[in-house]
């Protein structure tokens, strides 16, 4: 019997955060590798769904991992078993797919955009009829840390989310298969552990940062349970 979750970690720090509360309370049963500690991906066909995290490697990258990661997608694509990619997760979800990672016209980091506004996602006309965001409003803020973003193939793929500078933010590969370029998994506790690790974060005023996570906290985490069970539900898991 397939065990139910597999959750694919590119970087030790990057781990599940508000997931792993859900499968708690839920009682689901996962299996989790670092591909960053030498561990391999293994085959999906073997777990019933998947989610791939976020990390500070490129899709683009022909080191062996992640062709190997890649390949472990387009599998899972094949076989119609449900996934979820986080950050670096969409952008392997869409380069498995056919599409394309590229550099982001803006580097997205953090809750507020180098204008002084705050990070939003605004789901598209499609987005609001897909299961992923049932029970949400149609624009809500969003956590970003990221360098690339993608592009779409041409075909099998829908646009569910928009945002002002990176215009992809939320997509869907043919039935179940999604991918999120911000984050939703955050906890407070993971994002203070980034400030001292990520290159990124580093650079901004740690302070604030966890200022302004504190603030958006209660909408920032309802937002994050409900997509995160959204999926649950998709995959069948609950």
């Amino acid at each position: 019997m397939a065990t139910p979750l597999l959750i694919v970690k590119n970087i030790t720090h990057e781990g599940a955060g508000l997931l792993e509360s859900l499968l708690l309370e839920y009682g689901i049963a996962s299996h989790s590798v670092d591909l960053s500690k030498g561990e391999v991906f293994p085959d999906p066909c073997n777990y019933k769904a998947l989610v791939a995290l976020g990390g500070p490697q490129s899709a683009n990258d022909e080191t062996p991992e992640m062709q190997l990661q890649l390949q472990r997608i387009r599998e899972a694509l094949h076989e119609e078993i449900p996934f979820l990619g986080i950050c670096l997760g969409i952008q392997t979800l869409v380069k498995a797919g056919g599409g394309k990672v590229v550099k982001s016209p803006v580097k997205e980091i953090g809750f507020i955009d180098h204008e002084g506004h705050g990070y939003r996602m605004e789901v598209t006309e499609a987005g609001k009829q897909d299961p992923l965001f049932a029970g949400l409003g149609n624009s809500f803020s969003v956590f970003q840390l990221h360098g690339e973003t993608v592009e779409l193939a041409a075909s099998g793929m829908e646009l569910l989310g928009t945002g002002k500078h990176c215009p992809v933010q939320a997509v869907r590969l043919r039935k179940n298969a999604y991918g999120l370029q911000c984050h939703f998994e955050v906890t407070r506790e993971m994002l203070s552990e980034w400030c001292d690790i990520d290159s990124d974060l580093k650079a901004v005023d740690r302070q604030k940062l966890l200022e302004q996570y504190d603030d958006l906290r209660d909408v920032y985490t309802a937002t994050s349970m409900k997509i995160l069970s959204n999926f649950l539900r998709i995959a069948g898991l609950v």
